[in-house]
């Protein structure tokens, strides 16, 4: 059965923490605008896309061909909802901004190929999520244009924000990491229940 809460929690807590996209997005915003930036946030939305396009296949093939598959991929997923819930734990309040980054689309695609963030999302969300509830074609290809969606938004959100974003995140970084990490931990949790 799919749990909708449990779902939307993880996709929002790992697509608006920062990460390779959310932190270019912010930085060539401060540096160039968010209106010549937005064709890197566009280009960031196509990579998203072939990437859960490709999770969604990888990880249909696996649970359709390998049914005892699933409670293995569920084990995997919640242990890397824990990882990243004990990495955003103790992280601290620091954004790195990239100052020599370029805001073009066809960066914002290719980045996405060597994202290791977003590999292992893709993966998570599609295997323990979407595969198990779902298997018709049509509904993948449409939790992959909705999870590239969200990313788009979650890219201009951290442009339009831009150093104003950075500064909250800094004073209240404690407290924001604490509700995040408490978040995950749920998630996790929940793929079980």
């Amino acid at each position: 059965m799919f749990n909708f809460y449990s779902f939307f929690i993880y996709v929002s807590v790992t697509t608006f923490t920062p990460g390779p996209n959310n932190i270019m997005s912010m930085s060539n915003s401060v540096r160039l605008g968010v209106k010549k930036s937005f064709p890197f946030n566009l280009g960031v939305f196509a990579g998203v896309l072939a990437v859960m396009f490709m999770s969604a296949v990888f990880s249909s093939a696996l649970f359709n061909h390998i049914p005892k598959v699933k409670i293995y991929m569920l084990t995997v997923g919640a242990a890397y909802m824990l990882y990243l819930a004990w990495k955003i734990f103790k992280s601290g309040s620091e954004i790195k901004q990239d100052e020599n980054s370029k805001a073009g689309f066809l960066t914002g695609a290719l980045l996405q190929f060597v994202n290791p963030k977003l590999f292992i999302y893709a993966m998570t969300v599609m295997s323990t999520y979407v595969i198990p509830a779902y298997g018709s074609g049509v509904i993948l290809a449409g939790f992959s244009f909705l999870l590239a969606f969200i990313c788009l938004i979650s890219t201009i959100v951290w442009a339009l924000f831009g150093a104003v974003f950075c500064k909250l995140l800094h004073k209240h970084s404690a407290a924001v990491n604490s509700i995040m990490s408490l978040l995950l931990v749920y998630c996790a949790v929940t793929l079980f229940l």
